[in-house]
């Protein structure tokens, strides 16, 4: 059983049992989130295709961290010839989810 997901605008494709890393989310450690936002819905029997979303889908998932952040990114900005050179950098936070229950009604 599989699903397409959308969640804070980007799409993954997870099945029972999957470890999601997505953008920050405002939650809780050991909360049960409801994903709506699901696109297609694959299973052995069927296939269905949302347009946009697929009504009555639903994706349950777990916040294992509420809060971890990734590898750090470089960002360097460079002038030839100008003697500019700036250099700056972040972190990227995410959430770190376990997807329990994928359904359709």
């Amino acid at each position: 059983m599989f699903a397409i997901i959308r969640v804070q605008g980007k799409q993954y494709l997870v099945s029972k049992g999957d470890i999601l890393e997505v953008d920050k989310m405002d939650v809780k450690k050991e909360e049960v989130v409801n994903l709506n936002d699901v696109l297609v819905y694959m299973d052995d029997k069927e296939t269905k295709i949302g347009q946009p979303r697929v009504s009555g889908a639903t994706v349950s998932a777990k916040v294992l961290e509420p809060l971890k952040k990734g590898e750090k990114v470089d960002i360097l900005k460079f002038k030839a010839k100008k003697r500019y050179t700036k250099r700056q950098g972040f972190r990227p936070q995410y959430t770190v989810l376990e997807i329990q229950n994928i359904e359709c009604k």
